[in-house]
């Protein structure tokens, strides 16, 4: 086979660089060493070598602690999370499934991940307006984000007007209100007797149906997930109303069972019946014995959904529940203070997948009905109406024979500390400089109890490692989660005025071993991530760990001053009085 000759190729005379091609180059291989830097791990080392890594941080305040010269700030975070939330980071839920909803949960960093780093205010931000002129405005710069103003203003949500978000009080369901669309409800609902004092609002927008529920003196636990309505539960919180972030998808909500008098969904889209009725049966844990359950929007009575309707229906029937009446696209049902139909029977689980139906911390969903106890005795119509039940000892304390002595010694005894703290520490309790509290520590909700007659509400937490009283909470009409202090709280930055915790070093023991499950600092930043520019935190603790947080409070910008407990007291507690200072990120 012969071969092709072809020509050689051309070659021109090889040109010498110019000036100007070597500048190129450089400036080609600089923009690639950009690229490198931001998206790949490459950067990593160099970012973290701007400011002290967490090893040096911590050791340098375990040293200052021990008496040792070991100084340390800790650096604010990138100006770009303004709105970080660890446990519900979009880039983190991405990689997650979408059945069920599982990617919009919370999925935590593992402990060390989490940057200690200060999150910074948006640019503009102002102390928040003031309760309760914030019920119905708020400033644009604090959470400048017009999405939901844009896409649900015509439906009364919210607006913009100057430096304002103004707030008209209307839902997708309720555009003309939520007061008119609550005295709606009254017609069928006993809101106004006292019986009705805790309420859950599932994917509550704005929280407006919680904010207008306030004046009836129900206090109402609102929540919706990270999703594209931004910020939503931001804005609620904003505005002075108790909300938290969380997603009905594969676990209990971290709520104990039997909690919520009033469970009310308004065009919340949970399919109820889906998974075997699972969303259902959950709602069926929360609600107490005798509450009412509200479902306004989808499927009730909806175009093109007559099947789910109708399967919602038998569901409910089969769970006892009494439809009181179907109004236009809301139905109303009472749970009975027993469930003694037939066919309930069937939803029983079984006696091998028994459990605590109180158990809800990274708790896996049931599809069935774990039976109670003492249903009877916490029903709606057993409890003492509001506000008498604030200070009656329910049956679920715990049953030991000094159970309501521990009780009601425990409610005297924060009568004396909340004293002490306004009159003798200054604390602003009781004024317009304080409106979301949360008490990291709450026990049976005494602390709360104390500051019924003033301005604030307060988001009760009991540490999921802990005895678990929340149910003693919410029977005495109070509101609250289950939480992990080694992890992300789920709420948006700057969401409290003041944080209180009594006892801060037993959040991070193992209750077996007594080791530090995470480090007190992770817990202080996680405190400032959730704290107002200029908010106040209450520490209680011994001596030697009031020492520590000292430290700490110091290298987070916050300044403090520590005191002698109250007269009454005889141990050896210190208290510690701080405040975040008012820094903006350049």
């Amino acid at each position: 086979m012969g071969h092709i000759n072809l020509p050689p190729p051309r070659r021109g005379p090889s040109r010498p660089w110019t000036l100007l091609d070597i500048a190129a180059f450089f400036l080609f291989a600089l923009v690639l060493l950009f690229l490198l830097l931001v998206l790949t791990p490459l950067g990593d080392p160099l970012a973290a070598g701007s400011s002290p890594s967490r090893d040096t941080i911590i050791s340098a305040l375990d040293s200052s602690a021990s008496g040792g010269s070991g100084q340390v700030s800790v650096d604010a975070c990138p100006i770009e999370d303004v709105d970080y939330m660890p446990c519900e980071d979009p880039k983190r839920s991405s990689h997650f499934s979408r059945e069920m909803n599982f990617y919009r949960e919370r999925h935590c960093p593992v402990p060390g991940e989490t940057p200690l780093c200060l999150v910074p205010p948006p640019k503009g931000y102002r102390i928040p307006v003031p309760w309760p002129d914030s019920l119905h405005k708020i400033w644009h710069d604090n959470m400048p984000y017009g999405k939901i103003a844009e896409r649900k203003g015509h439906q009364g949500w919210m607006k913009q007007e100057g430096s304002y978000f103004i707030f008209p009080g209307g839902g997708t369901m309720f555009p003309d209100g939520a007061e008119q669309y609550i005295a709606k409800l009254a017609q069928y609902i006993p809101i106004k007797s006292g019986w009705i004092r805790t309420a859950l609002d599932m994917g509550c927008g704005v929280s407006s149906f919680g904010g207008y529920m306030l004046k009836e003196n129900i206090i109402t636990m609102s929540f919706a997930p990270r999703d594209s309505h931004k910020s939503q539960i931001q804005f609620a919180l904003e505005r002075g109303i108790p909300a938290f972030v969380a997603m009905l998808g594969t676990r209990r909500l971290p709520f104990s069972a039997h909690s919520f008098d009033l469970v009310h969904c308004s065009r919340c889209l949970i399919p109820f019946t889906a998974y075997n009725g699972t969303y259902l049966i959950e709602v069926n844990r929360l609600l107490r014995p005798g509450g009412y359950l509200v479902i306004s929007g989808p499927p009730v009575q909806w175009a093109k959904q007559e099947k789910e309707w109708a399967d919602l229906q038998k569901l409910a029937e089969n769970l006892c529940y009494e439809l009181i009446t179907v109004d236009g696209n809301t139905a109303i049902w009472k749970k009975p203070r027993e469930p003694l139909c037939r066919q309930f029977a069937e939803y029983f689980c079984p006696a091998t997948n028994y459990d605590d139906s109180s158990e809800a911390w990274y708790y896996k969903l049931k599809s069935c009905v774990t039976q109670g106890t003492l249903t009877v005795e916490i029903s709606l119509n057993n409890l003492p109406n509001w506000p008498q039940r604030l200070s009656k000892a329910t049956t679920r304390i715990p049953l030991m024979q000094t159970g309501a002595n521990v009780f009601e010694a425990d409610t005297k005894r924060w009568v004396r500390r909340v004293a002490y703290y306004k009159n003798s520490l200054g604390v602003s309790l009781g004024t317009t400089h304080v409106r979301n509290v949360m008490d990291m520590n709450a026990f049976y909700g005494g602390f709360a109890a104390a500051l019924i007659n003033d301005p604030v509400w307060v988001m009760n937490v009991v540490p999921a490692t802990k005895q678990l009283t929340l149910d003693v909470i919410y029977d005495r009409g109070l509101i609250g989660v289950y939480h992990d202090w080694c992890e992300a709280f789920s709420t948006y930055p700057r969401t409290y005025d003041l944080l209180h915790v009594s006892g801060i070093n037993s959040l991070i023991r193992d209750s077996t071993s007594g080791n530090a499950r995470c480090h007190l600092v992770d817990v202080l930043v996680e405190m400032d991530r959730i704290l107002r520019p200029e908010g106040t935190v209450i520490i209680r603790d011994s001596h030697d760990v009031i020492n520590k947080v000292t430290g700490i409070a110091h290298a987070i910008r916050w300044t403090s001053e520590v005191y002698e407990n109250e007269p009454e007291s005889n141990n050896d507690e210190k208290i510690l009085v701080a405040k975040k200072t008012f820094w903006k990120s350049h």
